[in-house]
């Protein structure tokens, strides 16, 4: 096993165990065709500043006061307008101007508090990786150019409870799944693509393989009792979007339809 696999094991256990299935072998191999190398890059970019949108969703949604909101926004507008509007130099995002110091905490409750340090990290490491696909992008000679998004996290936020507090317990454990499963397909990627970009899923796979017990975590601190079954209801159905056809492919999606 090389020095770039050899510590993949270990890291990939804890999300294995958490996941329902593995990635099939079919979209392994799609990806791993050269000529979806800029489908796969470009829509592992657009998740990445994704998943920064729904921990940013969250600190606003139940944390933020007005003001506070229109600067968590502020932190997100140039990914955003790089990305849907395409306007900008993506040379010039940088995230050294995050930081939670901007957020008034003196009235957050214990979980708040959780939220919000757990969130503002995932938030600023989220955008550096979208940063570093666009570095690798450019490398590559690969100019961006948006792609249609997969029916993964729809599929998955459709199940999601209207309610409160089993709204926000319902999406956390929905982050969960998204962030283990992006982690178990870059694992999965590692054998399959050139060294460089090897090494670029393995050093994702040690800063994001945490996040989903994260996100774990804060589901248990909210709820009133066990979310075991609701743990199990989202895993059936990660598991059902995954292993059923899809009609493109994608970093999230299941295998080509035939």
């Amino acid at each position: 096993m090389s020095d770039t696999t050899s510590e993949i094991p270990a890291l990939l256990t804890p999300v294995s165990e958490f996941l329902y299935c593995a990635t099939p072998q079919r979209w392994i191999d799609e990806a791993s065709k050269p000529e979806n190398l800029r489908v796969l890059l470009t829509d592992h970019l657009i998740c990445e500043l994704k998943a920064a949108q729904s921990a940013m969703y969250l600190l606003r949604r139940y944390i933020a006061d007005e003001q506070t909101s229109e600067q968590l926004l502020s932190w997100l507008r140039p990914y955003e307008d790089f990305t849907y509007r395409h306007i900008g130099n993506w040379q010039d995002l940088h995230t050294r101007h995050l930081s939670k110091s901007q957020i008034n905490t003196d009235s957050l409750s214990p979980f708040q508090k959780s939220l919000l340090d757990k969130m503002v990290m995932l938030i600023k490491e989220e955008l550096h990786h979208f940063y570093q696909v666009l570095e690798i992008m450019h490398a590559m000679g690969m100019e961006y150019e948006s792609v249609t998004s997969s029916r993964y996290a729809n599929g998955m936020l459709r199940h999601v409870r209207t309610y409160e507090p089993q709204k926000l317990i319902d999406k956390l454990i929905c982050g969960a799944y998204i962030e283990a499963r992006s982690c178990e397909r870059f694992a999965s990627l590692i054998p399959h693509v050139a060294p460089e970009l090897g090494k670029f899923y393995l050093s994702l796979l040690r800063s994001e393989a945490r996040h989903f017990e994260d996100y774990l975590t804060l589901a248990a601190d909210i709820a009133e009792g066990p979310i075991d079954d609701r743990v199990a209801l989202f895993g059936e159905v990660e598991q059902s979007l995954i292993e059923s056809p899809d009609r493109e492919f994608r970093f999230h999606s299941g295998p080509l339809a035939a």
